[in-house]
């Protein structure tokens, strides 16, 4: 395995992340894309890291919310926690921490401008979590992301719900029925694919968004037609 991240030293990453890993591996380890193992640069990726990176932020955050707002119902409590633990989330604490500086990509999707792509980045985050769990236990976990999600988690925004479940909120209101979705393009390498998908509802003109994710591309698809229907502002 290659001795750097990226293309800086894992000390300054470990200042930025205000955690002190006792074993480094576990920090490279997080910062595997699976493009680094088809170039041979690692010998496994970060994939099972993030799995248990993500059920550990959920579960730091369910108890976050659970304090923060006491008299908070079932729903609001759902849409909150949506909202903190999503890959856009994720994404906006790994861009703060300059972690795509730190990744081990292979050289096709270091060209493709991995560094900087949403759905690695905010992979990349949840697998971080997961090192710092391993490495220091559920405490340095909780620490770390209070932390780095303490802005967002304060911002009212957040209560409301994700773009689909507005738009099925909205269209099933009009009488409209459900939001269809339906993929119309992928493209790109198997690591890295990104997909078209086209959201229809009966008496709107269908909205087509990209994504590299089915579901990424079917909430951008969403949040657009929010928009273009003047439910949303554009800013939101």
């Amino acid at each position: 395995m290659t001795k750097k991240a990226g293309k800086k030293n894992l000390a300054q990453l470990e200042e930025n992340l205000g955690y002190k890993f006792k074993d480094t591996g576990r920090l490279r380890h997080a910062l595997s894309h699976s493009s680094a193992l088809d170039a041979g640069i690692v010998e496994q990726t970060n994939q099972r890291l993030e799995f248990l990176g993500d059920r550990v932020l959920g579960l730091v955050m369910a108890e976050w919310l659970m304090e923060d707002f006491p008299q908070a119902e079932e729903g609001e409590l759902a849409m909150r926690l949506n909202a903190l633990v999503r890959k856009e989330a994720c994404a906006a604490v790994a861009e703060a921490v300059d972690l795509g500086s730190y990744l081990l990509l292979g050289t096709s999707e270091q060209r493709g401008g991995g560094r900087r792509k949403l759905a690695i980045l905010g992979d990349a985050c949840e697998a971080v979590i997961a090192a710092v769990y391993l490495d220091g236990g559920y405490e340095a976990a909780r620490r770390f992301i209070r932390t780095h999600w303490e802005d967002m988690a304060s911002l009212p925004e957040h209560a409301r719900p994700d773009a689909k479940t507005a738009l099925q909120e909205w269209a099933q209101a009009k009488g409209a029925g459900l939001p269809r979705y339906q993929e119309i393009e992928r493209e790109g390498p198997p690591h890295a694919p990104v997909f078209t998908m086209e959201v229809n509802i009966s008496g709107v003109e269908p909205i087509r968004a990209t994504g590299t994710s089915k579901r990424q591309a079917e909430q951008n698809a969403a949040e657009a037609m929010l928009i273009g229907i003047g439910e949303w502002e554009a800013h939101e």
